[in-house]
C-alpha cells in the first residue's frame, strides 16, 4: 500500500478533476490507474503530477488515462481581470497564441480585448 500513499496526490487530483470510470489497483508494487479525463489539458495535469512524484519515467505506476472529448484542449471560464493573452500563457506557455483562442471563440467574442467574467471559452488544440 506504500505506492498508493506515494501517489495519493495524483488520486486526489483525479477526484478533483472528476475523472470518470476511474479504477485504481495495486499489483506487485505497481499502482495501476485508469480513467477518462474530460479534456487533454486535464490528462496533462494528471501526467504532470505523476512525473512530479515519480520522475520522468516512473516504474511504480502505470496510468491509462483517456480523453472524453479530443476536439478541443480545454474549456475555460473567464475570471475577473483575465485577458486572452494571460489565458493563452497559462495553457500554451505563450501569450502570443491568444489569436488561436480568439478564432476558436468568434461565436462568443467580437473583440480579443473584450472578454467578460463568466464567459465559457474553448481552448483549441494547437501545435
Amino acid at each position: 500500500m506504500a505506492v498508493k500513499a506515494k501517489y495519493q496526490p495524483v488520486l486526489d487530483l483525479g477526484e478533483k478533476l472528476n475523472i470518470q470510470n476511474g479504477d485504481v489497483t495495486e499489483e506487485n508494487g505497481v499502482l495501476k490507474v485508469k480513467g477518462t479525463a474530460n479534456t487533454q489539458y486535464e490528462k496533462n495535469l494528471l501526467w504532470d503530477k505523476i512525473k512530479e512524484i515519480g520522475g520522468e519515467n516512473p516504474s511504480d505506476i502505470q496510468a491509462n488515462i483517456t480523453v472524453a472529448d479530443e476536439s478541443f484542449y480545454h474549456r475555460h471560464t473567464v475570471k475577473k481581470g483575465e485577458t486572452l493573452g494571460g489565458i493563452s500563457k497559462h495553457y500554451y506557455k505563450s501569450a502570443s497564441k491568444y489569436h488561436e483562442i480568439f478564432r476558436a471563440n468568434t461565436n462568443v467574442l467580437n473583440n480579443p480585448d473584450l472578454i467578460q467574467p463568466g464567459q465559457q471559452l474553448i481552448i483549441p488544440n494547437i501545435k
